[in-house]
C-alpha cells in the first residue's frame, strides 16, 4: 500500500471509547445536516449494546474518527470501542482465523477485504446497501464494484462500505508563476500536452517528476500509468488489467505506459529523464518554488503539500487542478484514488445500524469540518469543510464520472509492489514499454 511511506505512526495498538469525549460540534449548530442526525436518532435505540471496531487509524486520525463515533453513540446509546494498530493487516487475519474478530474491520485497501470475504470471514452488507451507494455516491457504481467480492460459495455480494477517500488525479502548480508566464490552467489532456509543448518553446521546463522512494522506488510512476489507463481505456478495460484478465503486455497497457513516457522526455522534465528515477518523490515538487522556477507542473496525490517548503499556503502560494481527461476519447472525468472501507466480521443489530449511520450526511460532515477527509457522498453540505483546499479536492471527487482504486494496490504484492515499480524504473531508463510490460507479465505468471 503506497500510503505506508507517509504514515510515521506509533507501532503500538491503542484503544479508547468514543464516548470519552464531548461532541465536537453542538447538535443543532452550524451548517451541518442535523436533520439526518435527528432522524437517525429517532429510529435507532441501541441502549445497552456494544460495537467493536478495529482499523489502521492511530494518533490524529484515530481522534478524528472517534469524534465521529461520539455522535453515533449519542444518537443510539450504544457503547463503541475502537482499536487502532499499525499492524492491522496482519492482526485482522489472525483474529478472523481465531474467531476473535471485532464486529467491524476498517480496511485500508480492498484486496485484504476481498481475501477475507472469499474465506467466509466477512458478512455481506445489509440488503439494499448496494442500491443506496449507486444512487448517493458520485460515480456510485464504481464504489459498488470496488467492494463486491466472491464469497466462500463463489457468489458475488457487496462486502464493503467505502468511507473516507483520497484523490490522486491532481496536478500542482504555483499560480504566481503561471500568471507571470501568461499560462492558463488546462481543461483537457489535449490542452495539458499543448501547454507542456508551449513551455518548452518558451525555453522553460514543464515538469518536475521524481519516482525515488528507497526500496519502493518507482511507485509514483505507477500512478501515472494508472491515470493514463483511465484516460485512454474504458473502466472495464482498467478492471481487466488490474485483475490480469488482459495481460500486462496488452497493447492497451503498453499504450498507457507510453503516454506516461511522453511526459518524461528530456526537454519536458527537470534534470532530464535520467534524473527522474534518482529524484526522491518527496523532493520532486521543490522545483516549483525556486526562483526562477525549475518547473511549472507536478503530478501527485493530495498528500504532497506535506513536502512543500515550510510556510507554503495551499490556495495562494501553490494550487492544483484536476489531471484532465482527453476530450476526444469521451471517457468522462475519471478519478484515480484510494479509500478505506468498512467490513462486517460479526453481524449484529449494532453493525447494521452503523452501516446505516454511514449513509447519513452527518457521519461524513463531522470529519469533513475538521481535517484530512474526503467523501463521494453527494448529499453532504460541502460548505462545512474546515479547509478550502479539501473542499476543492472533494469537488473533483464529486464531479467524477468514474472512480477507480490505485491499480497496483489491487495487484499481487510481487507485481503491484514489485515488478511494476522496478519495471517503471527500467522504462524511464530507456527500456521499451513492450519489453517492460512483458517482464511484468512474466512476474505475474510466476505468482499464479
Amino acid at each position: 500500500m503506497k500510503t505506508i511511506f507517509l504514515a510515521g505512526v506509533a507501532g503500538i495498538a491503542l484503544a479508547s471509547a468514543a464516548s470519552a469525549q464531548d461532541l465536537k460540534f453542538p447538535v443543532g449548530e452550524g451548517a451541518f445536516n442535523w436533520d439526518s442526525y435527528n432522524q437517525f436518532a429517532e429510529s435507532h435505540d441501541l441502549s445497552g449494546q456494544s460495537l467493536t471496531i478495529f482499523g489502521p487509524w492511530l494518533s490524529g486520525d484515530q481522534a478524528l474518527f472517534e469524534s465521529m463515533l461520539a455522535y453515533f453513540e449519542e444518537a443510539t446509546g450504544a457503547d463503541v470501542q475502537y482499536t487502532g494498530s499499525d499492524s492491522f493487516e496482519t492482526q485482522i487475519r489472525i483474529d478472523t482465523e481465531a474467531g476473535s474478530a471485532p464486529n467491524i474491520a476498517v480496511f485500508p485497501q480492498p484486496g485484504l477485504a476481498r481475501d477475507l470475504a472469499a474465506l467466509g470471514y466477512l458478512e455481506p452488507m445489509p440488503e439494499g446497501t448496494a442500491d443506496w451507494i449507486a444512487e448517493n455516491y458520485a460515480a456510485g457504481q464504481s464504489w459498488v464494484d470496488l467492494a463486491t467480492y466472491s464469497g466462500p460459495e463463489g457468489e458475488d455480494d457487496l462486502y464493503g462500505f467505502f468511507y473516507k477517500a483520497d484523490v490522486k488525479s491532481l496536478v500542482w502548480y504555483v499560480p504566481e508563476n503561471f500568471e507571470d508566464a501568461g499560462y492558463e490552467v488546462p481543461e483537457t489532456l489535449e490542452d495539458l500536452k499543448a501547454l507542456t509543448e508551449q513551455m518548452v518553446e518558451d525555453g522553460e521546463t514543464p515538469w518536475c517528476i521524481g519516482v525515488g522512494s528507497g526500496g519502493a522506488t518507482g511507485w509514483p510512476a505507477t500512478d501515472w500509468v494508472e491515470d493514463m489507463m483511465l484516460r485512454t481505456q474504458s473502466p472495464e478495460v482498467y478492471d481487466q488489467w488490474v485483475s490480469n484478465e488482459i495481460p500486462f503486455n496488452d497493447p492497451a497497457v503498453v499504450g498507457a505506459i507510453e503516454e506516461f513516457g511522453w511526459f518524461v522526455q528530456d526537454d519536458y522534465v527537470a534534470g532530464g529523464s535520467a534524473a527522474v528515477a534518482s529524484t526522491d518523490f518527496r523532493d520532486s515538487p521543490k522545483g516549483l518554488f525556486d526562483s526562477p522556477p525549475q518547473c511549472y507542473l507536478h503530478k501527485q496525490a493530495s498528500f504532497i503539500p506535506t513536502f512543500f517548503p515550510e510556510g507554503t499556503s495551499v490556495g495562494e502560494d501553490a494550487d492544483f487542478f484536476y489531471f484532465p481527461a482527453y476530450e476526444g476519447k469521451d471517457l468522462g472525468q475519471p478519478v484515480l484514488g484510494a479509500g478505506t472501507l468498512f467490513g462486517v466480521t460479526e453481524a449484529t443489530d449494532a453493525t447494521t445500524a452503523f452501516i446505516e449511520w454511514l449513509q447519513t450526511p452527518i457521519a461524513h460532515e463531522v470529519w469533513m469540518a475538521q481535517t484530512g477527509f474526503l467523501t463521494p457522498l453527494t448529499t453532504v453540505n460541502t460548505e462545512v469543510f474546515g479547509d478550502p483546499t479539501l473542499k476543492k479536492m472533494n469537488d473533483i471527487l464529486l464531479e467524477a464520472t468514474t472512480f477507480r482504486f490505485d491499480g497496483s494496490d489491487l495487484m499481487p504484492g510481487g507485481v503491484g509492489a514489485g515488478s511494476f515499480w522496478t519495471g517503471m524504473v527500467d522504462y524511464i531508463g530507456g527500456e521499451s514499454a513492450e519489453d517492460v510490460a512483458s517482464e511484468i507479465q512474466d512476474s505475474w505468471d510466476a505468482v499464479k
